[in-house]
């Protein structure tokens, strides 16, 4: 009977009007909804985009822009029908550039059901497929959007601003050193819409893109007409540091980078380490004046060959060029002398000596803003090669290791009166709204040398582009202060020094009243003629010409643009060259041939006409074996 009073009449009628009243309600909520008007959504957009990265004035070296990869599903092209992959093939390989059994073999042999035809296709190329895969009625084919990167000035500085890979992340240069900074980071930037901005911010590099470009040209001519393996030139200002100019060749075209070479791809200047030879004396012999081993006007001498006797009474022997005889530090470094070098590292404690080398920043990075900086060596007492000729080799830029970094480093030292400036490569650094995140200030180092030591060596770099080794290195209008280096280099098998392979530089400095520019220039590996005096000062002589012309430096001898509307002719006789350099101005060049002759000098001519310049000036004491140059329009 309790059962039968549980299912009553009654409670199952108020069951059903309860039923059916929820369902009115939910049936009224969902003609609502149905009903009401469709509103906007809030859905996050992200916007990505890879910072780019300019040179000093703005020019643009790296930006961002989308390429495509193109894939094929196997599976579903068989299925769309007999001789499908054929016609795929077909159609894909003229506007892919690809045979036709290249584009078969990948999609009927694939291995899985997901393989890739081509990657990194750029939008003109994908437009086209995407036309033609509508035209043919092609099945199984997609395109995948990646962020890429395009490089306008190709392999301008390509290793210094380095490639961006697959994956968005810098893989050298700047585009690994910053990538942190050009990634984008992830941020909400408008709340009432949800949308995220993911920019990076843009670097701003020191160098000169224009300057670049016409110092690689210089560059390249000058690989080619010596032969060399390589070629590594550093423009940098020597009041802050800041690089003007990078290059290190051969290069890579950093748009078509994986189809580079290695040697394409080193970045010379901050990874390769050589022994830089008698440029390295400048060095030397301010260390050794700064520790007061030896001073300005003592004598020392050349004999062709120095002997060297050791505590247990080994000896050794350092060679020279040429016979000197009694020498000073200054004319040590005009004839790059070995012998008189090798006399006043004898005098100098070894530790004070490879104390102060190091405080020039030898065998330590320089913290440039670029990955795998090299930090060269010196050999140590301690080390188990050290010998008797350890100290007076070192002396002569051997046994021991550089970086070209390292070497314009501490060149800023020899340029500042004492007090080197740290190298930078990046200018500043700007977000992508304009805001300055980073600007790069000048950093002045600890002192190194006295100013008086540093004065004392810029005048000795003088003397040698005047009337030394470095004469081909002189400009029009501008002092310049140069040393100049050959160095054999070790044969990685035998262990020795070779016969053939030399590295040849040349370091300048300009003007030397009050130095704005370092030059260095390494060739490696030349053909035929290797003295750097002959195959690097001329080129020095040709890229410092640019560079000043495009800072607009004063020259002292600058054309006037007044004309006094008349010409004069040179009527008298040949000059002669007797104690003193003469005044070849206006000379005609028959006038000149009689000197070609002379076997205690080398006159250089170039240019057809009259003597417009001349190097050295009129007046300078005729030396042996000195070279004059004399321009004739």
């Amino acid at each position: 009977m309790a059962v039968n009073r549980l299912f009553s009449r009654g409670r199952f009628i108020v069951l059903c009007v309860l039923l059916g009243l929820a369902a009115v309600w939910v049936l009224y909520n969902y003609l609502e909804l149905a009903l009401e008007p469709i509103s906007s959504t809030t859905t996050q957009v992200t916007k990505s985009q890879r910072g780019s990265i300019f040179d000093k004035n703005g020019k643009l070296l790296a930006v961002q822009s989308n390429f495509y990869h193109l894939s094929a599903t196997p599976s579903t092209i068989r299925q769309s029908g007999a001789g499908a992959i054929e016609k795929t093939a077909e159609v894909l390989a003229p506007l892919l550039d690809m045979d036709e059994l290249t584009i078969y073999s990948t999609i009927a042999n694939a291995r899985t059901d997901f393989v890739y035809i081509k990657k990194k296709l750029d939008e003109t190329t994908h437009d086209n497929i995407t036309a033609a895969i509508a035209k043919n009625g092609l099945k199984g084919l997609r395109f995948d959007t990646v962020a890429g990167r395009v490089y306008p000035e190709n392999a301008l500085a390509s290793q210094l601003i380095g490639f961006m890979g697959d994956d968005g992340n810098g893989l050298s240069g700047i585009e690994y050193t910053y990538q942190d900074n050009l990634t984008p980071k992830t941020a909400l930037l408008d709340t009432a819409s949800s949308q995220i901005d993911t920019r990076g911010q843009n670097v701003y590099l020191t160098i000169d893109a224009n300057l670049q470009y016409k110092l690689e040209k210089i560059s390249a001519e000058a690989m080619e007409s010596t032969g060399a393996e390589s070629m590594m030139l550093l423009a940098a200002d020597a009041r802050t540091g800041n690089i003007l100019s990078y290059i290190s060749l051969p290069a890579a075209d950093l748009n078509t980078y994986t189809t580079s070479t290695e040697a394409e791809r080193i970045d010379r200047p901050a990874m390769y380490q050589y022994e830089p030879g008698s440029v390295f004396k400048v060095f030397s012999v301010a260390s050794f004046i700064e520790k007061g081993c030896i001073k300005e006007d003592e004598l020392f001498y050349c004999g062709g060959k120095t002997e060297i006797t050791g505590p247990h009474g080994e000896k050794a022997y350092i060679s020279c060029l040429d016979h000197h005889g009694w020498i000073t530090a200054r004319e040590a470094l005009q004839y790059s002398c070995n012998c008189a070098l090798a006399e006043m590292s004898m005098k100098c404690n070894e530790t004070a000596f490879l104390e102060q080398l190091k405080k020039f920043g030898f065998g330590s990075k320089t913290g440039l803003e670029v990955p795998s900086e090299a930090r060269g060596s010196i050999r140590e007492p301690d080390n188990p090669y050290w010998s008797i000729r350890s100290k007076p080799t070192i002396s002569i830029g051997q046994e021991m290791s550089v970086t070209a970094l390292q070497m314009v480093q501490a060149m800023t030292a020899i340029a500042n009166g004492g007090v080197p400036v740290k190298l930078s490569l990046v200018s500043k650094i700007v977000g992508f709204d304009g805001s300055v995140e980073y600007e790069h200030e000048t950093e002045y180092l600890d002192r190194v040398v006295s100013k008086k030591t540093a004065d004392y060596l810029l005048s000795c770099m003088e003397t040698t582009a005047q009337y030394g080794t470095g004469t081909r290195a002189n400009v029009g209008g501008v002092s310049i202060g140069v040393k100049t280096g050959t160095a054999q280099m070790l044969d990685p098998e035998t262990k020795a020094y070779s016969e053939t392979d030399f590295v040849s530089n040349c370091m300048a400095v300009f003007p030397v009243e009050k130095p704005e520019i370092i030059l260095y220039i390494v060739i490696t590996k030349a053909q035929g003629e290797t003295y750097a005096g002959r195959i690097v000062a001329p080129v020095i002589s040709q890229a410092a010409d640019v560079i000043i012309d495009h800072l607009g430096m004063a020259r002292s001898n600058a054309a006037s643009l007044i004309h006094p509307a008349s010409v004069s002719f040179y009527t008298g006789e040949a000059s002669e060259i007797n104690d003193t350099v003469p005044d070849f101005s206006g000379t005609p060049k028959r006038m000149l041939t009689s000197l070609l002759g002379r076997n205690d000098l080398k006159v250089l001519i170039t240019g057809d006409g009259y003597v417009v310049s001349q190097t050295p000036e009129p007046g300078t004491p005729v030396t042996e074996n000195m070279t004059i140059e004399l321009f004739l329009e």
